[in-house]
Formats: C-alpha cells, sequence, structure tokens
C-alpha cells in the first residue's frame, strides 16, 4: 500500500513538473462558452472549500495529503478525471460529505468534471467565492 502511495506521489510529481508551468501561465481570459455551466455548478457546490486560498478546509487537506506534489486547488489541477471527480463528489473523503443526485443532479456533476478537466486556459480566471460574488453585486447597486 506504502509503494502504490509513493509510486502516485511521484507520478503526479512527474505531472506536475510538466503541468505545473501550464496551471500559471495560461489562466486568464474568457471561460469557455461550453465550461460556464461547470464552473457555476463549481462555484456553487465547491469553490468554497476548494478555491485557491490555503485556508480553505478542502485546499488544505490537499495541500497538507500531497505536500505540494500536486496543486492544493482543484481548479488548477490538471490530473484530474470526471470519473475521480465523480466518485469523490457522490462518495465523499475524509470530512467532505457526499452529494446526493438530489443535491447535484448527473448533468450538473458531469459539467463540474468537464470543467475541472478542461484545459487550463479554456477555464478561464478562478471561479469567485461566494463571498466575492456578494460584494461585486452589493457594488453594482451602488
Amino acid at each position: 500500500m506504502r509503494a502504490a502511495v509513493k509510486a502516485g506521489l511521484a507520478a503526479a510529481a512527474i505531472a506536475l513538473a510538466f503541468g505545473a508551468a501550464e496551471a500559471t501561465s495560461e489562466r486568464g481570459g474568457e471561460t469557455a462558452p461550453k465550461l460556464r455551466a461547470g464552473k457555476a455548478a463549481y462555484a456553487r457546490w465547491c469553490a468554497a472549500c476548494h478555491a485557491p486560498d490555503p485556508r480553505l478546509a478542502g485546499t488544505l487537506a490537499l495541500q497538507t495529503k500531497y505536500e505540494g506534489a500536486v496543486p492544493p486547488a482543484l481548479e488548477d489541477r490538471t490530473d484530474l478525471s470526471p470519473e475521480a471527480i465523480a466518485y469523490f463528489m457522490r462518495n465523499g473523503i475524509a470530512w467532505m460529505p457526499p452529494f446526493r443526485p438530489t443535491e447535484i443532479g448527473d448533468e450538473e456533476l458531469a459539467a463540474i468534471g468537464a470543467y475541472l478537466t478542461a484545459p487550463i486556459g479554456q477555464r478561464g480566471p478562478h471561479a469567485p467565492l461566494l463571498a466575492e460574488e456578494m460584494m461585486m453585486k452589493r457594488e453594482d447597486r451602488r
């Protein structure tokens, strides 16, 4: 088991070596139209724990678990598959709760998987956190 974990971390480190520059240099611009629904669902269901802020529970947990071998913010990762995302969202892990189909439908779950596995350059800027979105709406009213 330990050897498998070490092998997985080594593979992640290799992937990071080849994909880290992509993650930081290609982000920005507009989100591809086909990914907008997934990004909105990610912002609603995932960003509160997994956005690129080391104080968030999910980001901190992934930073601690992988010790920097992969980016801790889900939106910056290039090693995820739609199947892995669906598995963890439906089953949960550690203190992350499972999400029932009555909470996140299969279509919305597939959209999140498509967003988090699309090339970084198509994802656009990071999804806003709810607090940031609320502040933007407040400023728009002024």
